[in-house]
């Protein structure tokens, strides 16, 4: 997986489109398009950018993440991320749904 399909997945987690994304990062659509395909990478400017808006720029540019992005959740939850991430996007509609119906609601 190269920085374009790390950089798509940060987005994806963080629930925004392209032209969301390349707006808070301030680049173009286009701009981000060619980040995601992998035709152009990014700067440290945008990436900087990115990283003040929940971006692991660690993990968007070594594959590795960064220790604070887990540090609070389980080991447990941690596989279900990961699990999560290697879904394409319908199964991770489904998966989110049957989530939302087992979950209990919180106590206020």
């Amino acid at each position: 997986m190269g920085i374009g399909e790390r950089l798509k997945a940060e987005r994806e987690r963080l629930g925004l489109n392209q032209t969301e994304f390349a707006a808070l990062a301030g680049a173009s659509k286009n701009t981000q398009y060619n980040y995601e395909k992998g035709e152009r990478c990014p700067d440290a400017n945008y990436l900087a950018a990115a990283a003040l808006h929940g971006v692991d720029v660690l993990y968007v540019v070594t594959g590795v993440r960064s220790p604070q992005a887990f540090e609070s959740i389980t080991s447990e939850e941690a596989v279900f991320v990961e699990l999560l991430r290697s879904m394409d996007e319908s199964d991770r509609a489904i998966l989110g749904r049957t989530a939302e119906a087992f979950a209990k609601p919180q106590q206020k």
